[in-house]
């Protein structure tokens, strides 16, 4: 597996370590062939609201492309602390542009 994979792997499967945070548990979805990585929370034990996206990567090329992060300790953060450039890494839930936005353009 390649470094920047494996390291985004490696970030985003600490959010889900122990599988529960207050009142939710937390599942790692990780899809290594498509290099996308996430992290979903439900209430628990008592469904009272939609289950969320707490963090949700993916690889484009040699960048990681950060599409969300709800999380207290940022995923950016993590990944610089493990080596990864910040050049590297896009932050597109705050509004950096993604590298392959042509791909989600609507037909008009």
């Amino acid at each position: 597996m390649d470094i920047l994979k494996q390291t985004l792997r490696e970030e985003i499967e600490k959010y889900a370590a122990g599988g529960r945070g207050a009142n939710i548990l937390l599942f790692a979805i990780l899809d290594d062939d498509r290099g996308i990585y996430a992290v979903n929370a439900v209430d628990y034990p008592k469904r009272e609201d939609v289950a969320g996206v707490v963090v949700l990567a993916r690889l484009v090329g040699n960048l990681i492309v950060i599409e969300e992060d709800m999380a207290d300790k940022k995923l950016v953060d993590a990944l610089q602390k493990r080596g990864v450039l910040r050049d590297q890494i896009i932050l597109a839930y705050a509004g950096e542009p993604i590298p392959d936005a042509e791909q989600f353009e609507l037909d008009t």
